[in-house]
């Protein structure tokens, strides 16, 4: 792979993990700590969803953002022909 082919997969791979940890601040931070009240009215399962996100809700996101970085850099090794 030459210089421009490697600034390219670097550009578009740091794009990807801009993109995913923006969604994760977002859902950590945005609904456990700054929304939480609103997000306290509504109920999930017993529990207020402000409670619910700050204690797993915004794991089980973090674990869904790894399973698709790791679709989205599968697919990006194919296209720059980098994979296994």
């Amino acid at each position: 792979m030459n210089a421009e082919h490697r600034k390219k997969y670097w550009r578009e791979n740091l794009k990807y993990l801009t993109i995913l940890l923006l969604i994760w601040f977002f859902v950590s931070y945005g609904f456990g700590i700054l929304l939480v009240e609103e997000l306290n009215t509504i109920r999930l399962g017993g529990f207020k969803l402000g409670f619910w996100f700050a204690q797993q809700g915004s794991i089980y996101v973090f674990v869904l953002l790894i399973i698709i970085y790791v679709k989205l850099m599968n697919k990006l090794d194919k296209k720059f022909n980098v994979n296994e």
